[in-house]
């Protein structure tokens, strides 16, 4: 079986305190993320001005080079960080991708703007073309991604969210036609340790999450998963 991919998608403001001890707990989570092997991590603050999420996430470049540099043995190549719908931002900061909204620019305007950004900003890594994910919420959608040149989708809500009860759950089901997509398809939306694994049974080749990683430590919650 194929290794499970796993996606921290970040929320500082789930975390107590103000606005300085929230930002300095997400940078702490980041981190712990990339010590623990999460493969990406999604920036998604997205009530900040430009210049504040620019700024975080040249933060949170660092944080994780700074990680990879401490590791013992080999460099590890993960996480990636995805800037949540800023191309922009993440070309300026040294980001490895973004993650689009389902209705957001396709992404093969994202690869355009990539291309021609990464020469004006003489990024060391331009040759390399940005990752991208995107959200989606039906199969359809998925097989959309999929066909725009996507590296891979998240859909949802799979389960039942607490911040969000009136949100219709897709169920494993519709998670399992997503699935048959050409394109890694990971799972969001409620997802615990207990039913995580019926996600990847349908087929999903990861977990998407934001309380499962913030709420839990990390490397136990990868070492769970993983063995699932």
């Amino acid at each position: 079986m194929a290794r499970c991919l796993l996606y921290y998608v970040t929320d500082r403001s789930a975390f107590p305190g103000d606005e300085s001890a929230r930002r300095r707990r997400l940078l702490e989570k980041i981190a712990d993320a990339a010590r623990a092997g999460v493969d990406y991590i999604q920036l998604r603050e997205k009530d900040l001005s430009t210049r504040d999420l620019e700024n975080l996430a040249r933060d949170a470049v660092r944080v994780i080079h700074e990680t990879r540099s401490q590791a013992p043995g080999p460099v590890p190549l993960t996480p990636a960080l995805l800037i949540n719908s800023r191309s922009d931002i993440a070309l300026a900061v040294g980001a490895n991708g973004v993650h689009l909204r389902s209705d957001d620019i396709p992404p093969q305007d994202v690869k355009q703007i990539w291309m021609c950004g990464a020469g004006t900003l003489a990024r060391g890594d331009s040759s390399q073309l940005p990752l991208i994910g995107v959200s989606c919420h039906s199969p359809s959608e998925v097989a959309h991604a999929a066909a725009c040149g996507a590296t891979f989708a998240v859909f949802a809500p799979v389960f039942e969210k607490q911040d969000a009860p009136v949100a219709r759950p897709t169920g494993l089901p519709l998670l399992r036609q997503a699935c048959e997509a050409d394109i890694p398809v990971l799972a969001l939306g409620g997802i615990t340790l207990s039913n995580a694994r019926s996600c990847l049974e349908a087929g999903a080749a990861g977990i998407a999450a934001i309380r499962l990683f913030q709420e839990n430590d990390v490397a136990e919650v990868v070492n769970a998963l993983r063995s699932s």
